[in-house]
């Protein structure tokens, strides 16, 4: 005889419905963690001061990277790090490296060096690169707008607009600028690099081939009595990216 209550549901309906719940929440949370990562990355362009059409160039760019980045992330969640590599990708650098910019205005930058400054805009390496430009006969620029310093006296600037475009013959890419590059410092005398569209230029081409050209340039100049002072942004690549990329410099600041 029925005693008035309702039938609980059966233990499979139930755990169905528990195992629903928590898809569709694990499922909203990486939809929302996915949104926040592409409006950051978004605002990241846009507060560097691309244009319009450089800025749709760079979602096209992205989108068209989507698939790979998703079969990146699968990889990385079946087969997630040791704790051991990410505490070595993300331990806090030592205390010479991690000073404020306002600990160290200006950093001696010496021939045969190059140079990676994790800074969010140019600034400590701007400053570097004008502070020793006269011990130069050239200067290379590479960035995405005019650098805001001038070479001095008798050492000549070259500077190399980075332009983005769909059209191979007028992008600009590691290749171009390889060329550029290797006139002035296997000159005599060397040259002083400047470079702070590192993110940019991994945006279009690749983050594996921006890797391989910084380990060229550090070696170009090394071989040739010439430096390379590269500014980058921390929090424009993934963790793994990033360590990869302190890895090619002997000195980080």
């Amino acid at each position: 005889m029925s005693d008035g209550s309702r039938p609980s549901p059966p233990p499979d309906r139930a755990d169905a419905s528990s195992a629903g719940d928590e898809y569709a929440r694990a499922y909203s949370e990486g939809y929302g963690e996915g949104l926040r990562e592409a409006l950051k990355e978004m605002l990241q362009h846009a507060s560097r001061g691309h244009t319009a059409q450089e800025l749709r160039l760079l979602v096209e760019s992205r989108l068209a990277r989507v698939r790979e980045d998703m079969e990146l992330k699968r990889k990385s969640l079946v087969n997630p790090p040791s704790r051991t590599a990410w505490g070595a990708a993300l331990r806090p650098p030592a205390p010479s490296e991690a000073a404020a910019p306002t600990a160290h205005p200006e950093v001696a930058v010496r021939a045969g060096n190059a140079y990676l400054f994790r800074e969010e805009r140019p600034a400590r390496a701007v400053a570097a690169v004008a502070g020793v430009a006269a011990r130069f006969p050239r200067l290379v620029a590479i960035s995405v707008r005019p650098p805001p310093f001038r070479p001095p006296t008798g050492v000549r600037l070259d500077y190399v607009e980075v332009q983005l475009s769909s059209d191979p013959e007028t992008a600009t890419g590691p290749t171009k600028l390889s060329g550029r590059i290797r006139t002035a410092v296997e000159a005599p005398g060397g040259a002083l690099v400047y470079f702070d569209a590192f993110e940019t230029l991994a945006t279009e081409v690749g983050f594996e081939p921006m890797l391989k050209f910084i380990t060229w340039l550090n070696q170009l100049v090394a071989a040739n009595e010439s430096a390379a002072v590269v500014s980058v942004d921390p929090a424009t690549l993934d963790p793994r990216s990033w360590s990869l990329l302190q890895r090619a410099f002997a000195i980080v600041l």
